[in-house]
């Protein structure tokens, strides 16, 4: 081989070299030296933090503990025993773990708050990735801890005391609750595309809430994708499914008292003109040109579904969290918001005096089959069905069902 070409090629080669060399040296990070095992400010946590200054001469002034924890001290403190079990952790020759009470502390500020990791951190004197670890195991433990006791699967009996309660308050019988989604706007997840965009120009979830006639949530299902509609949040939920197969346990139809000529009617949920009309599932009429009745009708409707609007109106003006952009990933989002949602219950039950599960009456009557052993229809008989049930309705509602205040409303 010519010697030039074995010059140039060995030229080429060094400088390949050269150029290998630097990219790896670019790529190399330098190891970083940390300055503190914990910083000198946060080992003042137990002298200078929020939790053993502030919430401490908080407890000497009621209506104070109240604005900032959501919940007065007794509450707290019946919570934190509740709760502690789960959130405990063990001291190490290292260092001290952060008690369960603070730790509920500032989960429950960052609820009720919705301020930013860093801002509770340095207010509580703990690290800013302490409080994430922090607001996710305890928001996990305040559902755990909760949910059977204020949240529980609706039973028969359940499903009958909503309806009691929905006659009493709101003169509308066999209604087992209304039902309603709420977009929890959160900041747009990376590599998500548009699965959480909405109509409203936001990203979110999707929280669908079932609620009786004392604003208090019955079922609830968290983490639908904010371009999803109610009817499509419904369809892809475990209560949609579990109401589409008639598993959800509800009364067998009841003739309501005063208008037996009509029949049995089913027991139903109400919701706006987002859902699908269903045998279990009331919608208003569609359209502006209506008749009188079935203006009557959409009024009364829209007044028991009112419920789950105000039952949305007290969790965000209680948690705070809910009316801002959440900045946390969607899967510690959604155990914060079922979190709120079982705290709600939890403290508007102590608010109504109200226990946690209906008593179960035992009765030797012959049971009706209920709708999971009804026979399976076509879509067509389904929805001729459902229009029937609803010109039922209707009509009960402008004649025995009439209170003599409606004819002024609408």
């Amino acid at each position: 081989m010519d010697a030039g070409v074995v010059a140039r090629v060995s030229r080429v080669t060094r400088v390949c070299a050269r150029l290998h060399l630097v990219y790896t040296l670019s790529r190399m990070r330098p190891c970083s030296v940390r300055r503190f095992w914990v910083h000198p400010i946060l080992r003042k946590r137990l002298q200078r933090g929020e939790y053993h200054l502030l919430v401490q001469e908080l407890r000497l002034d009621d209506r104070l503990f109240q604005r900032y924890f959501r919940m007065s001290k007794e509450v707290f403190d019946e919570l934190l025993g509740k709760v502690g079990p789960l959130i405990t952790k063990v001291d190490t020759h290292l260092r001290m773990s952060i008690g369960p009470a603070e730790r509920l502390a500032i989960c429950l500020r960052y609820l009720a708050t919705g301020d930013s990791y860093a801002t509770i951190a340095f207010s509580y004197r703990v690290g800013r990735s302490t409080v994430a670890v922090i607001v996710k195991e305890v928001a996990g433990a305040i559902w755990t801890a909760l949910v059977e006791e204020c949240m529980p699967v609706p039973q028969v009996e359940d499903w009958r005391a909503i309806a009691a309660g929905f006659q009493e308050r709101w003169e509308f019988p066999n209604c087992v609750g209304a039902i309603d989604g709420k977009h929890v706007v959160i900041q747009a997840p990376a590599n998500a595309g548009s699965l959480y965009f909405n109509y409203k120009s936001t990203h979110s979830l999707v929280l669908l809430a079932v609620v009786d006639a004392e604003y208090l949530f019955r079922v609830v299902d968290v983490g639908g994708f904010g371009r999803s509609s109610d009817s499509g949040s419904l369809r892809n939920s475990a209560f949609g499914e579990s109401l589409r197969d008639g598993s959800l346990q509800l009364p067998p139809d009841t003739v309501i008292a005063g208008s037996e000529r009509r029949g049995p009617l089913p027991h139903v949920f109400v919701g706006d003109e987002a859902f699908p009309l269903l045998d279990n599932l009331l919608r208003p009429f569609p359209g502006r040109h209506l008749t009188r009745e079935r203006r009557l009708f959409n009024y009364r409707l829209s007044r028991a579904r009112l419920v789950v609007e105000c039952a949305f109106g007290i969790l965000s003006t209680q948690w705070r969290m809910l009316r801002r952009v959440i900045t946390t990933s969607p899967e510690v989002t959604e155990l914060c918001v079922k979190a709120a949602c079982v705290l709600h219950n939890f403290l508007r039950r102590k608010t109504i005096d109200m226990p946690s599960r209906t008593p179960i009456a035992r009765s030797t009557d012959e049971v009706t089959p209920t709708l999971c052993d009804a026979p399976r229809m076509g879509s067509n008989n389904a929805t001729r069905r459902s229009s029937q049930q609803r010109e039922t309705f209707c009509s009960y509602f402008n004649e025995e069902g009439a209170v003599r205040w409606q004819a002024n409303v609408v």
